[in-house]
């Protein structure tokens, strides 16, 4: 046989008329086949390519938002001043921002706190739905807090002995009669008397504007006497944001060194 003119045999058949014939042997891949595959997964590339291209901007927005979140939840708080309870000091419109670095029982009498007053004044919550949520949440990145979030100054630490009122009228801690210079023009330290002892982990808080404001003293009869517990402080009020003729720290108004209860 001319080997120029040798076939694979075909096993005495040939093929039908209209069937196609092998193109490959067996084990070989189809040049034509692969280019096709080769192709197309290039294409496949450039097209998530131009994708990621496109949606690029997105990056800085989330990375912003997620700054923003992370900040929030763990170092500062932006809130606004709904009510006149805390003026002078603070009046409706301000915003602050809340320092969340520190713990309760670092806090000093005098400090000015926002907290969730949910179980210290026994108010009740609403139920929310999931896009109310939602909303409430883009909402507070921008300073608006919860119906439940109250901003008041420290007067009773734990343990302290605190009451209404010393002979000369004012508020006495722990047996000490105390000077009270942030209270509003006007006001008396405080129209209702009362005779606490601040439990553990516990405070007795109260508002500048003593005649407009529902604080503790408010909720002595309720359970566990208008006191607030440590775990649902937020922080303490660092600075205020706005407006910008105000801008600036708020005076926390420390009360004079008063010694412990028993001392």
């Amino acid at each position: 046989m001319d080997p120029e003119r040798a076939v694979p045999e075909t096993s005495g058949t040939t093929p039908e008329p209209g069937s196609t014939a092998p193109s490959s042997r067996p084990g070989q891949s189809d040049p034509a086949r692969a280019d096709g595959a080769g192709a197309e997964h290039a294409r496949g590339t450039d097209t998530a390519y131009a994708a990621a291209r496109r949606h690029r901007w997105l990056l800085g927005p989330a990375v912003l938002l997620l700054a923003i979140v992370v900040v929030r939840a763990f170092l500062v708080t932006p809130f606004g001043i709904p009510s006149e309870s805390m003026e002078d000091t603070l009046l409706v419109g301000d915003r602050i921002l809340v320092g969340r670095t520190t713990a309760p029982a670092d806090l000093h009498r005098g400090d000015i706190v926002v907290f969730d007053a949910s179980q210290a004044f026994n108010l009740r919550v609403p139920e929310r739905g999931i896009l109310q949520t939602l909303v409430e949440a883009v909402e507070s990145l921008a300073g608006k807090g919860q119906p439940t979030d109250y901003v008041k100054r420290v007067i009773g630490l734990p343990g302290d002995h605190v009451r209404c009122c010393a002979s000369d009228g004012r508020l006495e801690v722990n047996g000490v009669p105390v000077t009270e210079p942030y209270v509003a023009a006007g006001q008396q330290p405080s129209a209702t008397t009362f005779d606490v002892t601040v439990p553990a982990d516990r405070f007795w808080v109260m508002g500048d504007n003593r005649g407009s404001s529902a604080d503790s003293r408010a909720h002595l009869g309720d359970p566990g006497g208008g006191m607030v517990p440590g775990d649902d402080i937020v922080g303490k009020v660092w600075v205020r944001y706005w407006p910008l003729g105000r801008l600036g720290s708020v005076d926390q108004g420390q009360i004079a060194s008063v010694p412990r209860n028993g001392e």
